[in-house]
């Protein structure tokens, strides 16, 4: 309830039932939205330090919304371990965390991801006969110039290629993609030049 000190200071235009700010209020019950809105300016320091119907009024806090910036994002170096982990399914992984999809700070058009370092991606498996059955294609530039490969011809000639390829059909199609992509670190046996950044071991469960 409204004490009865404050009725002179607040402007009713409806009466016994008024309608504020899409709240239905019944006369004598005032929302704490409409009165402050339609309190007078002397009053409106008198009815923050009061207390109404055993609630006390105070000013509505404004939540909004974080968008990070590139200079504030906290990168962390990941290692991959490839032998035996299905194609597509750690494309899925490796993609989400390039893009920082995990972490509270996301933001779609800023590069919130982390480093990922994949080594053997040249025991990469697959499932049923895609090993045979999946193409590659590329295309010279001249007349009659497609080129195509198997899978498996492609996993002995270039292996990291189709981890590369298969992470990069699954970001988004503009320039972030390239900012996101160059993060990607894959290396067809078990050595890697990044033992500097300490890279921790991704969680695939």
């Amino acid at each position: 309830m409204i004490p009865s000190t404050h009725a002179p200071f607040i402007r009713r235009r409806h009466s016994p039932c008024c309608t504020y700010y899409g709240s239905s209020v019944l006369a004598g019950q005032v929302n704490s939205l409409a009165v402050l809105a339609y309190a007078t300016h002397s009053a409106r320091k008198e009815l923050l330090e009061s207390t109404a119907g055993g609630r006390l009024f105070r000013p509505l806090s404004v939540m909004k919304t974080y968008t990070a910036k590139p200079g504030e994002i906290e990168r962390e170096w990941l290692l991959v371990d490839a032998d035996g982990q299905t194609l597509g399914r750690l494309a899925t992984r490796i993609a989400d965390t390039l893009r920082g999809k995990g972490k509270p700070v996301y933001t779609p058009h800023v590069d919130t991801g982390d480093f990922v370092v994949v080594v053997n991606a040249e025991k990469i498996a697959v499932t049923g006969s895609k090993l045979d059955t999946k193409m590659y294609y590329r295309h010279s530039g001249y007349p009659g110039g497609l080129r195509q490969r198997t899978l498996r011809e492609q996993l002995e000639r270039r292996p990291t290629e189709v981890l590369r390829k298969a992470v990069k059909g699954m970001l988004p199609k503009n320039k972030l993609a390239a900012a996101q992509l160059s993060k990607l670190k894959i290396y067809a046996g078990t050595e890697h030049p990044h033992a500097a950044q300490s890279p921790k071991e991704m969680d695939l469960s």
